[in-house]
């Protein structure tokens, strides 16, 4: 029993070592989508189920929902979106179309209701004033400035380009809407629109993830993603 613990060990060891130098050789070959933020398209079903079901204690007692879903990758956070929100109409979008196509392949074979999926690389293109909550999950975030040790985030990511996109996040919200950002490289409340929103949760030291934190000036704030736990926030 103990050599068989021994060598399922080894090969989960042998699978993630070469999971890993995939992943570095992939980064270092592949070519950024026009408009990406995150670079890896990782995700699993019901990833977040606390910030899930905060969100529908907080909106179940409205009428019909619609939400949106940003960076949605291949469609596992929409669907499971859906038994949280089952009569919600309920948008993916992602900067990926090879990602999108995931998605429309699985609403062709499993048919849910009131769901779609559309290639963007941000939100320019939805209406103002329609969603009742937006999720932005590990999406505004590089990996690779974790992972390396950056001590500023430029030329990678921006904090002007982060502020452009939470401010049309704010556009697409009703009043009272919900916008749910979890692991991101910069704080919601440095932002300009953050004076239009009272941040209605805050998450466990454990359901954070390690990306660090940059400022205004893009560069490192040391320590302050364990300072920092704010991950939801509702438009007044």
């Amino acid at each position: 029993m103990n050599l068989w613990k021994l060598v399922k060990s080894t090969a989960r060891k042998s699978r993630d070592a070469l999971r890993s130098v995939y992943y570095v050789m992939y980064r270092k070959l592949r070519r950024p989508l026009p408009g990406e933020y995150q670079t890896y398209s990782y995700t699993r079903p019901d990833r977040y189920p606390w910030l899930f079901e905060f969100a529908s204690d907080r909106l179940g007692s409205r009428g019909p929902l619609k939400i949106l879903s940003f960076g949605c990758s291949r469609g596992d956070e929409v669907f499971s979106l859906r038994r949280y929100f089952p009569a919600a109409a309920l948008k993916g979008i992602d900067v990926n179309p090879r990602n999108i196509a995931r998605c429309l392949a699985r609403v062709r074979a499993e048919r849910p209701t009131n769901m779609t999926f559309a290639t963007a690389a941000g939100t320019e293109g939805e209406p103002t004033s329609a969603y009742d909550a937006i999720f932005c999950l590990a999406v505004l975030v590089n990996g690779d400035l974790t992972t390396s040790g950056a001590q500023r985030c430029d030329p990678v990511f921006h904090f002007e380009r982060f502020d452009r996109q939470v401010a049309d996040f704010a556009r697409c919200l009703k009043p009272g809407g919900l916008l749910v950002m979890h692991t991101t490289n910069f704080r919601f409340c440095d932002t300009a629109v953050a004076q239009d929103f009272d941040v209605v949760l805050e998450a466990d030291p454990a359901n954070l993830a390690p990306d660090v934190l940059f400022g205004r000036d893009n560069r490192l704030m040391q320590g302050e993603r364990q300072r920092y736990r704010a991950v939801a926030f509702q438009k007044r």
